[in-house]
């Protein structure tokens, strides 16, 4: 998530309560989780088990609830509980605005694009040209979506990320500042739901099809020319790389990578990362060459127990 404008990190200290360690006078430019970040963004870390992920990180500027040595090059931000600093600075500048208009004043919506009645268009929505938004489809705030993209019936864009950190009084939900974008030419199909990243982007690569009823998670990246059919289960954080092919009831576990042309055949589960280039099934999904030799020895297997009986 970029901020409006660059923001002292002195100001952000102060408003937080937080002690700086390193170079006062650096301003932020954006925030995000330690594995999105980059130069001039705030992240936070309030495990030591992952300080030095966050510390060898892109973030010029960390919250963390521990003194350390500071990296060169990077601002501490040190308080008693860096998630709701940090959190704090997301909602700030992502306030809650419920809408008061089927479509807001601030969206922006090129005149050739075709927005059918029933049709909800949150803030700050951007749709560029020659697209076709079907009836009763829900666009959420910042969403972005390019030109010739189709968005059928009742689809569900940019709705909050699935993500809550436990505590001791149950689970407390983070502000989503993130972003769906839908890149030229993609198809999304009725019923689809599309959550937006919690700080990152939610992303749907050029040229690529999803049929009804998938599900992306928060912050997944899918590429172009991909194609996933009815009820595939995108999980957060997953990156799917360009030509990947899921077939129906698919499920991604989070921060999954497939690599390009992989192509996964129906009711699999992919739980680790896949090779591109290849074809799987199963669950866990596999191979298909060895999918195929486990099922000829399992169908093998009542004979062969048989024929030790009769030995024995």
């Amino acid at each position: 998530m970029k901020l409006p404008h660059p923001i002292p990190i002195l100001d952000i200290a102060r408003k937080t309560g937080a002690t700086i360690l390193g170079d006062s006078t650096l301003l932020a430019t954006g925030i995000n989780e330690i594995h999105k970040v980059q130069p001039g963004d705030i992240t936070f870390v309030d495990n030591r088990k992952y300080f030095r992920k966050a510390l060898e990180s892109a973030a010029s500027f960390v919250f963390l609830n521990e003194t350390v040595d500071c990296p060169e090059g990077k601002v501490l931000l040190l308080c008693n509980n860096p998630f709701e600093a940090y959190d704090s600075i997301v909602r700030e500048h992502r306030p809650f605005r419920p809408l008061s208009a089927s479509i807001s004043e601030s969206a922006s919506i090129h005149p050739s694009s075709i927005i059918e009645p029933g049709v909800v268009i949150g803030h700050h929505v951007v749709i560029g040209h020659n697209c076709y938004v079907q009836a009763n489809a829900y666009i959420g705030d910042y969403t972005q979506i390019g030109h010739h993209v189709n968005i059928q019936a009742g689809a569900i864009i940019g709705t909050d990320a699935f993500y809550f950190q436990k505590n001791a009084d149950g689970f407390k939900k983070w502000r989503s500042g993130g972003r769906v974008i839908l890149e030229d030419h993609v198809e999304i199909g009725a019923g689809c739901t599309i959550n937006k990243g919690v700080s990152g982007d939610t992303v749907i690569g050029e040229g690529t099809k999803l049929d009804c009823q998938v599900h992306v998670g928060h912050g997944a990246v899918i590429g172009k020319r991909c194609l996933l059919a009815g009820q595939v289960g995108v999980g957060g954080k997953a990156i799917l790389e360009d030509g990947v092919v899921l077939y129906g009831q698919v499920g991604v576990a989070a921060r999954v990578r497939i690599g390009a042309g992989a192509v996964v055949s129906a009711k699999s589960g992919v739980s680790k990362d896949l090779e591109g280039g290849k074809a799987y099934f199963g669950i866990p999904a596999e191979e298909i060459r060895v999918r195929q030799r486990e099922l000829a020895a399992l169908r093998q297997l009542p004979e062969l127990i048989r024929t030790w009986e009769k030995k024995g």
